[in-house]
């Protein structure tokens, strides 16, 4: 990070950097790892998050919403069913257990006459999406190259009011939760640049939203300040997430099912199911500061400070979280956007 700040600004304006970074309490990543990951997050419980599989096996004895599960592909002798699994289902998405930062997801539109359309109008054979599955069998986009299963879900249907926000994806919203209580949010947009994956790497914009209300209050793509989708040019000021407080209960029901007291709750809007969850991360990124123009830190340490949060009613960690955490404008961040900061 140190080399990456060197390079941006120089030696001359790293100290002010850091000076800024630290008065508005921005969380590093040594800090994230030893002082919250490691005391509230038992690494027993790592597998039922890094396994996308039993994150839905969990979610399902919960009660929380996630989409559908068509099939699982756990060996290569059973490459052959996929056909008979996908029938019938005009669209669906082909996903590995293990995978990491969206890489090997195949979202499939819908199906015709043997040939399979994706989001970015390439036309895919059977044997090709058999491949795509016994890729994701080999390990090729699985945390560690571990040998992976391969998941087969129900395509998830946007709501139709986010969709000038989001370029050939869906639009996902990010929830760090800590001790139950939602501390920060984002939005996650796709675009060209991104391929129509929702991943900042790969060049998603990320709209920080608002705890309080779920309005946009900041925007950027690459670090860089953005005010409108550089592919639908709608102004990314106007969004407003709907069903906002149905999500923040949402997310906080995960923390409740998962027994991990930080976590990164990802989830979408579902045209016809509402608010549902995708994943769940034991190690959530750190950008999503920059989107938000505000720090982790002090959110972090005012839930700290609660006396048994456990005992908290849902309802109350979200006017807590909704009540002091509320940022109604842009805060000012001196050369965060600029300098890039690798967080």
């Amino acid at each position: 990070m140190i080399r990456y700040l060197l390079r941006s600004v120089g030696m001359a304006n790293l100290v002010s950097a850091y000076r800024h970074m630290r008065q508005l309490g921005i969380l590093g990543m040594n800090q994230r790892n030893h002082r919250f990951i490691s005391p509230y997050n038992p690494r027993a419980l790592y597998p039922l998050v890094d396994d996308k599989l039993k994150t839905k096996h969990l979610a399902l004895e919960h009660g929380v919403q996630t989409p559908k599960l068509v099939g699982v592909i756990e060996n290569q002798h059973d490459v052959s069913d996929v056909a008979d699994l996908i029938a019938g289902w005009e669209g669906f998405c082909v996903k590995p257990a293990r995978g990491s930062g969206g890489k090997g997801i195949l979202v499939i539109l819908r199906q015709q006459d043997g040939k399979y359309y994706r989001s970015n109008g390439e036309i895919l054979s059977l044997s090709e999406v058999q491949r795509h599955v016994t890729n994701i069998l080999s390990g090729l986009f699985s945390l560690g190259g571990r040998l992976d299963v391969a998941m087969i879900e129900e395509l998830i249907v946007p709501r139709h009011s986010l969709g000038e926000f989001s370029f050939e994806g869906v639009p996902d919203i990010r929830v760090i939760v800590f001790r139950g209580v939602p501390v920060m949010a984002m939005m996650r947009l796709a675009c060209s640049a991104s391929k129509g994956k929702a991943n900042l790497h790969q060049g998603a914009i990320g709209v920080g939203i608002d705890i309080a209300s779920g309005r946009a209050i900041n925007a950027v793509q690459r670090d860089a300040v953005v005010s409108h989708h550089p592919d639908t040019q709608v102004a990314l000021s106007t969004l407003v997430v709907p069903d906002w407080k149905e999500l923040l209960k949402l997310a906080c029901a995960c923390y409740d099912m998962s027994g991990l007291g930080y976590l990164g709750v990802d989830l979408v809007i579902d045209e016809r199911f509402g608010p549902t969850l995708l994943e769940l991360n034991a190690r959530p990124g750190l950008s999503i500061q920059i989107a938000n123009r505000a720090g982790l830190l002090p959110r972090l340490r005012m839930v700290e400070k609660l006396v048994k949060p456990d005992r908290m009613r849902v309802e109350d960690k979200i006017r807590f979280a909704q009540e002091n955490f509320a940022q109604e404008r842009v805060l000012p961040f001196p050369g965060l956007a600029e300098i890039g900061v690798a967080l």
